[in-house]
């Protein structure tokens, strides 16, 4: 048991990961060719600053998510597209970052860009923001399609984590490429084992996720 805890740490400095709890795997582990850009690892997102956990720019899922997304990903390379992921697990301590943030009804520096339609002071209301997130179960991930050759994200009608109608699924005032792009997006993932969520295009969770009922609050490193 010494000899196995020495390893596990020698491995996590060198590879930069730490040992995950059990049931977690490091995504790209399995799906290498899967784009990663975890916005809340960085600024470009609706707070405007990196996010409480967010310690790496690696993608971290259940076992059984990663493997189904290895799936859709290997489907979605006969159309010459990709997966590309902005968020998946997201430890509570990010969530209570989200809270914090909402209850500031001063800053709104980036209003204009993901909420221009929207009251700050409405985001709990409006169910934008809330005080428990399925991202935190470890089966939930915020996902976009790219084109495989130029490695840039297809139109899907609004930018991720906008506030607001245009980011509904059935949204009417998209373009027909815009629409076809969601829709291939949402066939794909409902035919490879994931529910959507209604008001984002983008999110999806897996049926018969392995810890329904589980928060995590282990940082994303």
């Amino acid at each position: 048991m010494k000899y196995r805890l020495i390893f596990l740490f020698f491995f996590s400095v060198i590879f930069g990961h730490a040992q995950l709890p059990n049931g977690f795997v490091y995504a790209n582990n399995f799906i290498s060719d899967l784009e990663v850009e975890l916005r809340y690892f960085g600024t470009n997102n609706f707070v405007g600053q990196p996010i409480d956990g967010y310690k790496n720019n690696c993608l971290i899922l259940t076992k059984e998510t990663v493997l189904a997304l290895k799936k859709a990903q290997k489907a979605l390379k006969k159309k010459g597209l990709g997966l590309k992921v902005y968020d998946g697990y997201r430890p509570q301590r990010a969530v209570n970052h989200f809270i914090r943030w909402a209850k500031d009804l001063n800053d709104t520096i980036y209003k204009a860009r993901f909420y221009p339609d929207i009251n700050k002071k409405d985001l709990f209301k409006e169910e934008y923001i809330a005080t428990r997130s399925g991202h935190t179960k470890g089966s939930t991930v915020d996902i976009t399609l790219i084109d495989l050759k130029t490695k840039k994200e297809l139109d899907m009608g609004s930018i991720y984590d906008f506030f607001g109608i245009q980011s509904w699924i059935n949204y009417q005032g998209l373009t027909d490429k815009q629409k076809n792009n969601r829709d291939i997006l949402q066939t794909l993932m409902l035919q490879h084992g994931f529910r959507n969520y209604q008001r984002e295009w983008w999110h999806f969770t897996l049926r018969n996720e392995p810890f329904p009922n589980t928060y995590f609050d282990f940082p994303v490193e």
